[in-house]
């Protein structure tokens, strides 16, 4: 299992036609909304995501071609706005380029499309702490957002260079003072774990650390080498080990026990919360709710459909500028794939899923969930089928068995 990745599928990179769509269903309109900023000042060796180098962020560029993508969906959709929201998650890429005033001008342009006014909308922003301060943290509360995720990743110098980011463990102090200053009541920081062995460093202490700074969630990355990177490039080559699978389980582990027994809550395979700081935007991923996504490489779903957009800014604002659509490619997610999905998605959250033989069943999945419950992998809890921390390192076999037997009715 790689714990923390966020899944995407590999687009084409030719935007479709919007005669290719099937029809959307006006009733499942979506109640949350992703934005994707691709824009950052460096790109991290490890990185595989929808990123664009700018010293010079072309926000106001990037706010026209988000419009002109509302314009096609609520077109497309049928959409009377304004549509409420409950979520919002600004994702990327850097978010925190749009400094100060970025966000001032996309609050307004959401304002024209959605309705998401008070303290029962969350609206999440990521930040790097090398781009972040109290002014732009106040300019933030000003219009709404009331979530940080910061892009901590460590509070070890040494591994921070070996990351390549551009801070350095007072620069993250910064951050999260700055946050706290401005009023942020939901502060998020990210982890990675899973380095190669000869990175040294003291994992525990760098949780202690964040456990102590008083932030109210932890989402952690394992690392993995990614095709197309220079991280997978230097590994080729021999100037860096790679990673190795037992060191990677093992900070995993430990990283859940630490946590669990400061008081957070390991509600999703790779994310952590104390009482009351989940993020909501993510369990709409999980629930397998209705979302819209826009910018570059985001996706949407609009049950039964899934849609995502071109891959590369580039790509993503040449198809604005002809006129045509930027979704890139879809797929109609029902039947056993539906099924298949939800199970998997499910058993990602603390929550699991009923230990009902009417879904085990159709799924041949009896003696497997049962073999795994005798290894400690899942285990039967209130009613439910829920994996243990151990389960989720193995869950990707898990739902592999899913799939191959779905024949079996046994």
């Amino acid at each position: 299992m790689t714990v923390g990745k966020r899944p995407r599928r590999p687009p084409a990179q030719t935007p479709v036609g919007l005669a290719a769509f099937p029809a959307l269903d006006e009733s499942r309109a979506p109640r949350s909304l992703y934005l994707h900023f691709p824009f950052c000042r460096h790109r991290c060796h490890y990185c595989d995501f929808s990123v664009k180098r700018a010293r010079d962020a072309p926000i106001a560029e990037w706010i026209g071609c988000l419009e002109s993508e509302l314009e096609q969906w609520f077109g497309r959709a049928g959409w009377d706005p304004p549509l409420q929201l409950d979520t919002i998650f600004i994702g990327g890429g850097t978010p925190s380029l749009l400094g100060s005033y970025g966000v001032v001008v996309l609050a307004r342009l959401l304002e024209g499309w959605f309705s998401y006014g008070g303290k029962a909308v969350e609206w999440t922003v990521e930040a790097n702490p090398a781009s972040f301060d109290r002014n732009i943290a106040e300019a933030w509360r000003a219009v709404g957002v009331n979530r940080i995720s910061l892009g901590i990743q460590s509070l070890d110098d040494g591994v921070l260079r070996w990351l390549g980011r551009l801070h350095d463990v007072n620069g993250a102090w910064s951050a999260l003072r700055a946050a706290s200053d401005a009023g942020f009541e939901h502060v998020s920081a990210d982890l990675m774990f899973g380095l190669p062995e000869d990175v040294r460093r003291d994992w525990s202490w760098e949780i202690e650390r964040i456990v102590s700074s008083g932030v109210g969630h932890v989402s952690a990355y394992g690392l993995t080498v990614e095709p197309r990177t220079p991280l997978h490039r230097w590994i080729e080559l021999g100037r860096l080990p790679a990673p190795d699978p037992g060191l990677y389980a093992e900070e995993y582990l430990q990283l859940a026990s630490i946590l669990r027994t400061a008081g957070f809550a390991h509600y999703e395979v790779s994310n952590f919360a104390r009482a009351g700081e989940e993020c909501l935007h993510n369990w709409q991923y999980w629930n397998g709710a209705a979302y819209l996504g826009l910018g570059p490489s985001a996706h949407s779903f609009l049950p039964p459909l899934r849609l995502w957009n071109v891959f590369r800014w580039d790509a993503y604002r040449g198809a604005i500028h002809d006129g045509s659509t930027v979704t890139s490619g879809w797929e109609n997610v029902t039947g056993d794939e539906r099924e298949l999905e939800r199970i998997w998605l499910s058993l990602r959250t603390r929550d699991g899923l009923p230990d009902d033989d009417s879904i085990w069943a159709r799924r041949a999945m009896k003696t497997a969930r049962d073999r795994w419950v005798r290894a400690g992998w899942l285990e039967r809890r209130r009613g439910h089928i829920v994996a243990t921390a151990e389960g989720w390192l193995r869950l990707d076999a898990l739902v592999a068995e899913l799939a191959s037997s779905g024949e079996d009715r046994g």
